[in-house]
């Protein structure tokens, strides 16, 4: 089929048998969205249920594991910025299309020589999930606007899926392949099937390229983001959210296996965590935008997250089942926030991508310090308490920039550089 350079998409052909290739179209682009969907979190979360295993069959030391641990939200806050220049340059479609070729190149060469490539391919695979962490909103937003709000869900309920069988399958795999180096081996590299599925169910969006136009300012514009307040609010309100949620991704299960769990029911009890996420994640946004402002939801998911966070760590571990469930609803209504207010703090579409731009590079910069945190204090103390407690720490300073962030505000156009915030009646207006 011949390749269409389109800022956006049109329909393809007329009459009865325009309109069958049209809903043939969406179809496949919607399969393409929800199988890569499952992709950008599984090769993660898959991990820190096996530390433990890993770092006994590979020789990994403990500030190995700490730097295996904060790899990939690195990544993300590295690979985040050159996202939107590959799509305007090379198109949406095939950047997406070749990240998902990447990432199962990067879990298959982890996977086949874990003892040279586990940080080269780790590397390689989070890069690649960065890239389509920050194209994949804005191929839907261009491509199916009308149906944003499905497509969305979708890719995140997808997403989390992708984790939560993640997570509960990390063990039993490791066990079933008879543990050590062929456990490690599997585990490490398992997750490169659903992405060579992924990359198959994306060829038919290989024909398009969707090539946005560069926002007002380019990447001056994320850079002006730098002079405003609520800017820098909204950035470290999602930084502290990723830290807080990857830093509990990453140790969490190996609290619970130290409190006397066994390996298999700290696995499920972090896939429980990701579908509280999942949970929140959908619900919240809807809430925000609806409210005149977000402060009272911020305070809420804070309490959610903080509650959740002491429960884990010092209540039974008997009931660890209901405080981690918490503790996901919480995570979940934060990044839900956490994203809706890169737009509704934005007066216009290209000032959105330019505060998204900001908050997600620098924040994600932020995020990378939390997993290696967790664990030096962990190695420093012995114990869980002190680790927990800094994380507390960071729910106290997400509830103070999160009130910030979510007041009635925006930051000035990146076409127009006013003084000042620019105020917002409802922030649905800004979005």
């Amino acid at each position: 089929m011949p390749e269409a350079d389109c800022p956006g998409t049109g329909h393809p052909g007329t009459g009865q048998a325009g309109a069958r290739r049209a809903r043939l179209a969406g179809a496949l682009l919607v399969a393409g969205i929800v199988v890569l969907s499952v992709n950008l979190r599984a090769a993660i979360t898959s991990l820190p249920p096996v530390f433990p295993e890993l770092s006994r069959s590979l020789g990994l030391p403990p500030a190995a594991l700490d730097l295996l641990a904060a790899v990939p939200v690195l990544c993300f806050g590295v690979f985040s910025g050159v996202a939107a220049p590959l799509g305007r340059r090379f198109g949406e479609e095939r950047v997406l299309g070749a990240a998902l070729v990447v990432l199962a190149a990067g879990l298959l060469l982890r996977g086949a020589l874990p003892e040279v490539l586990l940080f080269p391919g780790t590397v390689l695979a989070a890069g690649a999930i960065a890239l389509m962490n920050v194209l994949l909103g804005s191929l839907i937003k261009r491509r199916r606007a009308d149906q944003a709000g499905l497509l969305v869900g979708l890719y995140l309920t997808a997403m989390s899926g992708g984790a939560i069988v993640a997570s509960v399958t990390a063990v039993p795999l490791f066990e079933a392949a008879g543990g050590d180096g062929a456990g490690s081996r599997l585990v490490l590299g398992l997750w490169a099937l659903p992405a060579l599925a992924a990359v198959v169910a994306w060829l038919p969006q290989l024909r398009l390229r969707t090539r946005p136009a560069a926002a007002p300012g380019g990447r001056r514009g994320v850079r002006q983001m730098a002079r405003y307040p609520l800017a820098w609010q909204v950035m470290a309100f999602m930084g502290l959210q990723s830290l807080s949620y990857y830093a509990a991704l990453s140790w969490f299960p190996t609290m619970f296996r130290d409190r006397g769990l066994s390996p298999e029911i700290a696995g499920d009890l972090l896939a429980l965590m990701n579908l509280g996420n999942a949970i929140t994640a959908l619900l919240v946004p809807v809430l925000a935008h609806r409210a005149r402002d977000q402060r009272a939801l911020v305070a809420a998911a804070m309490v959610a997250t903080a509650v959740g966070l002491a429960g884990s760590a010092f209540a039974p571990v008997g009931s660890a089942a209901a405080w981690v469930l918490l503790l996901g609803l919480g995570q979940g209504a934060t990044l839900g926030l956490g994203i809706f207010l890169t737009m509704a703090r934005a007066p216009d579409p290209a000032t959105a991508a330019a505060l998204s731009g900001f908050a997600q590079g620098a924040g994600y910069l932020i995020a990378a310090t939390g997993p290696p945190l967790v664990g030096v204090l962990h190695a420093a103390t012995g114990g869980w308490s002190v680790p927990v407690a800094a994380l507390l720490v960071v729910a106290v300073a997400q509830l103070i920039t999160g009130s910030l962030a979510g007041r009635a505000l925006t930051v000035p156009s990146v076409s127009h550089q006013p003084h000042g915030h620019q105020p917002a009646s409802r922030p649905d207006a800004a979005v």
